[in-house]
C-alpha cells in the first residue's frame, strides 16, 4: 500500500534540496501528483503472479507458446529512473495453458515494482514454473535504462538484454533454438 502523504512530503524535500521554491506555481501541486503516479507505476508491489496465471485451460497441444513484444515499464531500485523495452515470454505447456493476456499481465506485475532487470526477467520465468507447471520456460528482456542514457555514461538507445531459462529449455538447446527463431533473431 503506497503512503501518498510520505511520498507528497519527501518530493517537497527533494525539490527543496535541490533549491526549488515549492510555492511557485507549476510546483504547487507536483507532490501530489508524483504521489498518484507512484500509486499507479508501484501497483505491482501488492500484487501476485497468482492473479493472472491462476486460471488455465485444458490444451491437447505441447508446442511452444511465445508471446513476444509485450511492451513494459518499470523503475530502476538503484537510480529511480524508468527503463522500459520488450519482454519475451515462452512456455512448453503440460496439457494446460494460460489466455494470452496472463503472460502480458505476469509481465506487468512485476515491472511495476522497483527493479532490476535481471531480477525481474528471473521473477518471470519462476512464476510460469510455479503457477502453470510447465515443462520448460524461456523469458528474454530487452531494455534501455534511463540511468545509463540521462546520468553516468549518457548512452542513448544501449539495450541490455536478460535472459531466463528454466526446465526443457535448459536441456535441449534445439528449442532455444526455436525461440531465437520465432523471435525473427
Amino acid at each position: 500500500m503506497v503512503d501518498k502523504g510520505k511520498i507528497r512530503q519527501a518530493v517537497t524535500l527533494l525539490l527543496e534540496g535541490i533549491g526549488e521554491d515549492c510555492s511557485r506555481e507549476g510546483l504547487l501541486e507536483t507532490p501530489d501528483r508524483i504521489a498518484r503516479m507512484y500509486e499507479e507505476i508501484f501497483e505491482g508491489m501488492d500484487r501476485s503472479p497468482k492473479e493472472a496465471l491462476g486460471k488455465t485451460f485444458e490444451a491437447a497441444g505441447n508446442g511452444m507458446v511465445l508471446e513476444k513484444d509485450i511492451v513494459f515499464y518499470s523503475i530502476c531500485e538503484h537510480h529511480l529512473l524508468p527503463f522500459y523495452g520488450k519482454a519475451h515470454v515462452a512456455y512448453l505447456p503440460q496439457g494446460r495453458v494460460a489466455g494470452l493476456s496472463k503472460l502480458a499481465r505476469t509481465v506487468e506485475i512485476y515491472a511495476r515494482r522497483p527493479q532490476i532487470q535481471e531480477r525481474m526477467t528471473a521473477q518471470i520465468a519462476d512464476a510460469l514454473m510455479e503457477h502453470l507447471k510447465p515443462k520448460g520456460a524461456m523469458v528474454v528482456l530487452e531494455a534501455e535504462h534511463m540511468c545509463m542514457t540521462m546520468r553516468g555514461v549518457r548512452k542513448p538507445g544501449t539495450q541490455t538484454v536478460t535472459t531466463a531459462v528454466r526446465g526443457e529449455f535448459m536441456e535441449k538447446p534445439r528449442l532455444q533454438e526455436e525461440f531465437w527463431r520465432m523471435l525473427g533473431r
